[in-house]
């Protein structure tokens, strides 16, 4: 095995240096970028030499055009036929699938490249028309491409290229035998390309099973986390995370925040209660269908939501700029977990901000996350939900009642009405001591217009017109209606 061990690279090299094609370069530079990442610039080459590649990166390294883009160059020259695609990207996740196929569109507009995106939740009817017309690049999680296999709806015999993404998360989520199986079906003489974060002893078991005398590929330290994000804990008892939660978000200067909780159902529980209390928020989770879940992700995206409830589907590899803050509502069970969810902020150069609330029975969590990472997290000293000014500020502020109260209505407290009262112009039962009280015009407003996205059923069977639900890629639609 060939050794390429990088943990900090000053490097000013170009992608015009690394052997693109001009067309590609041009796709690039329209992107707008100019200097490839040290992950990219370690790997693009040895792939155009048709090498097989460990890559071991941390998410938010650029690792996805690391094989996107060579790979871009290598199926330019050639032919797809049906039920045969020439290279195969496996992905854990229907969202990290899905981000791969946004990637190849970006950038392979200047080649004449067709595509299949195959993932579970979605109807088979399109994915199996693309595939009869030929692919030359197949995007899949493997529970969905192992469903189609035995169905004789792919050929796996004409697959020259295979990239194994987030094999670390392979492991967790239980796909390893399916990988196993998946790489024995294809051509003994092939380009194998593995990604991840770690390597624990199955995912080295793996590489050695199937990679010929790989480049190995190091860009920084395995599980560490994010310098440039601003790591702390905030001890807090279990019940009171609801109102500590609503505190951060009216007082920390969150401009966008993804908040990681353990459950799904606790998930939309606090996207719920958050949407009570005027805030923009959305989720996304496991029990959502596919259309869903990205037509979420394009809200937050596009900033028609600023919070984002999710589970640890969002944890790995989604690119989503400009998150300010991170907040971890669990801790995570698993350490690498930690690394992942906080480096949804921090990108691409860019400060961020992480917050974990944690428990009395955290310790131990607590313990094996600053074990991995190497370093010791601050804890925030212990704080009670507020709404920003001193108690006597807000006893201050607050405005004498128009008219006293009725005998059986139960008082707000005094540190609280001024909030209550931004926030209770929201459509609900009208309250008698709000009658006065200033409304929040800013969020207050988007409320009333704003509704839930609606969950589209999802139909996992051979239908032939219902097919995918989500946003199609431009050219591989134009490819469908050749």
């Amino acid at each position: 095995m060939q050794r390429c061990i990088l943990y900090f690279s000053g490097t000013t090299m170009n992608f015009a240096d690394l052997g693109l094609s001009e067309e590609l370069l041009k796709s690039v530079a329209e992107a707008g970028y100019d200097e490839p990442t040290p992950i990219q610039a370690q790997a693009i080459p040895p792939v155009l030499m048709m090498k097989d590649i460990i890559g071991i990166a941390q998410t938010g390294t650029g690792k996805t055009a690391s094989f996107v883009l060579p790979m871009i160059d290598i199926l330019a020259h050639g032919r797809s036929r049906a039920r045969m695609p020439r290279s195969l990207i496996l992905e854990p996740t229907r969202e990290l699938a899905a981000q791969v196929a946004e990637n190849f569109e970006k950038y392979g507009k200047h080649h004449n490249l067709s595509m299949a995106l195959l993932i579970g939740g979605v109807s088979m009817g399109d994915q199996i028309k693309a595939l009869e017309k030929g692919v030359d690049v197949l995007i899949a999680t493997p529970g969905r491409l192992m469903d189609l296999f035995d169905r004789g709806r792919i050929l796996m015999s004409g697959c020259e290229l295979l990239v194994i993404d987030e094999a670390d998360r392979m492991l967790d989520m239980g796909f390893i035998p399916d990988i196993e199986s998946i790489c024995s079906k294809l051509p003994a003489t092939r380009q194998t390309m593995l990604f991840s974060a770690t390597m624990p002893p199955p995912i080295k078991k793996l590489s050695d099973q199937f990679l010929n005398n790989p480049k190995y590929i190091e860009v920084s330290r395995p599980a560490t986390a994010n310098t440039s994000i601003d790591q702390s804990l905030i001890e807090v008892a279990p019940k009171a995370k609801r109102k500590l939660i609503v505190d951060l978000l009216d007082n920390e200067g969150v401009e966008t925040a993804i908040i990681f909780c353990n459950r799904k159902t606790e998930v939309r529980d606090l996207c719920e209660s958050l949407r009570k209390d005027g805030f923009d928020a959305g989720q996304i989770h496991g029990d959502m269908d596919q259309s869903s879940r990205l037509a979420e992700l394009d809200r937050f995206k596009s900033g028609e939501i600023n919070i984002l409830c999710a589970s640890d589907v969002a944890a790995r590899g989604l690119d989503i700029k400009g998150v300010s803050h991170v907040i971890n509502y669990d801790i995570p069970w698993h350490p690498d977990d930690y690394i992942h969810r906080i480096g949804r902020t921090g990108r691409a150069g860019a400060t961020g901000v992480a917050i974990t609330f944690i428990t009395r029975s955290d310790a131990e969590h607590v313990e094996s996350i600053e074990k991995l990472t190497g370093m010791k997290i601050s804890v925030r000293k212990e704080r009670k939900a507020k709404a920003g000014a001193k108690p006597s500020e807000k006893a201050a502020a607050k405005p004498a009642p128009a008219k006293p109260e009725p005998a059986k209505a139960k008082a707000p407290r005094q540190d609280d009405a001024p909030k209550r009262a931004q926030r209770d112009d929201r459509p609900k039962k009208p309250r008698q001591d709000q009658s006065d009280a200033p409304a929040k015009p800013a969020r207050a407003a988007k409320v009333e217009e704003k509704k839930p996205p609606v969950v589209q059923d999802s139909n996992d069977d051979d239908g032939a017109d219902s097919g995918w639900n989500g946003p199609m890629p431009s050219f591989l639609d134009a490819k469908l209606n050749r």
